[in-house]
């Protein structure tokens, strides 16, 4: 099989789960997100640095920390999105990646191609999140 033919390699539920050329997609998918995010980042810190400029009027002054303030948590939630990458990429190493941590089930492939980060089956994910808003409403 060569590296063309898998360009248009798309998982399905025909074949074995998380056999070796899922893992080798869901690997490529991890990847190019990663570095979609890394070299997004590199391009707002390039942009930070051009606009750490004195800003002698007030409200430019102002706006510009704002800017700046949004950049930041944006870079912190891609910081923290790059490590659950590291892990799903840890996890398809280690023969964990595509099953439930919850359940030890099978997570849709559906549900890994549109999040591939996904540690939970969705039914697995919304019960966290009920009994989440359960205790966040006390």
């Amino acid at each position: 099989m060569s590296a063309v033919a898998d360009i248009d390699y798309r998982p399905s539920e025909d074949e074995p789960f998380m056999n070796e050329r899922q893992k080798a997609y869901f690997r490529r998918k991890l990847h190019g997100w990663k570095e979609d995010i890394l070299r997004e980042s590199q391009l707002t810190l390039e942009t930070l640095q051009q606009e750490n400029s004195n800003h002698p009027d007030l409200a430019d002054r102002a706006s510009s920390e704002t800017d700046r303030a949004v950049e930041l948590r944006a870079r912190d939630r891609q910081r923290k999105l790059i490590s659950k990458i590291d892990a799903a990429l840890m996890r398809i190493e280690d023969g964990t990646y595509g099953f439930c941590e919850e359940t030890g089930e099978p997570i849709s492939l559906k549900r890994l191609d549109a999040r591939p980060i996904a540690t939970m089956s969705l039914e697995a994910q919304e019960r966290h999140e009920r009994r989440e808003r359960v205790y966040r409403d006390d």
